[in-house]
């Protein structure tokens, strides 16, 4: 098992930012990909942005540029450093990890809210 533990959401206006850090624990060897997926109400969880344990990131076209996601395997941790927030950024950002062999795993969330 796995246990996924994120922190750093909070209230920003809009052109802050913010910085999202997940906190993983548990058996761990098998875990290949993290990344972070965000949820708006009303709307689905989509992806944000994703880390291959050799450093390949993948960001979703709506926050290329603005955000950055690293990781440090040591630590066992994950941070998305998100600048220039906009409003539409308002969402429940989720941890995630996947396995080789393709199991998942879901942080809790944490609210991140940017106003106008």
């Amino acid at each position: 098992q796995v246990q996924l533990v994120e922190s750093g959401g909070g209230l920003v206006q809009a052109g802050g930012s913010l910085r999202l850090s997940c906190v993983a624990s548990g058996s761990l060897f098998n875990i290949n990909t993290m990344g972070w997926f965000r949820q708006a109400p009303g709307k689905q969880r989509e992806l944000v942005a994703t880390i291959t344990n050799s450093g390949s990131t993948n960001f979703a076209d709506s926050v290329k540029g603005r955000f950055t996601i690293s990781r440090d395997n040591a630590k066992n941790t994950m941070n998305l450093q998100m600048n220039s927030l906009k409003p539409e950024d308002t969402a429940v950002y989720y941890c995630h990890a996947g396995t080789y062999n393709g199991i998942t795993y879901w942080g809790k969330g944490t609210l991140v809210t940017v106003s106008s």
